[in-house]
């Protein structure tokens, strides 16, 4: 049992990771616009101090963090090229070392009320 909890342990310290470099990434020259795309929206979500769907939700709260977020950074992540990867990478483990917390991306809390904003107008629309 705590090989399972090391190992899901290591895997959102990779996801954190990951996150930081997609961070990076977003700002690289070489990144092509689809991964710059694909990265921006996975790092604001990521690095947005509010979650799309709250986790005091049961089940669905935690499922946004288990699923969606690392499917985001995942796909992100295959879309770079490996230059553009290694060097975000080594930016990334540089701040990660240097700074407590992750960066905080205001345009992932814009994001996340946007997709709140756009939700609540659906079920109005739909419930008049």
């Amino acid at each position: 049992m705590l090989q399972v909890f090391d190992a899901i342990q290591r895997w959102a310290r990779r996801v954190k990771q990951d996150s930081v470099m997609l961070w990076f990434a977003c700002r690289h020259p070489q990144t092509p616009w689809l991964a710059k795309a694909i990265a921006a929206l996975a790092v604001a979500y990521a690095l947005s101090p509010i979650d799309l769907i709250p986790d005091f939700i049961p089940v669905l709260g935690y499922l946004d963090d288990a699923l969606l977020l690392p499917a985001m950074v995942w796909l992100a992540v295959r879309c770079l090229p490996e230059d553009v990867k290694d060097e975000c990478h080594r930016q990334a483990q540089a701040w990660i070392q240097t700074h407590d917390a992750k960066p905080v991306n205001r345009w992932g809390i814009v994001w996340v009320l946007s997709m709140w904003a756009v939700c609540c107008y659906l079920l109005w629309h739909w419930l008049s």
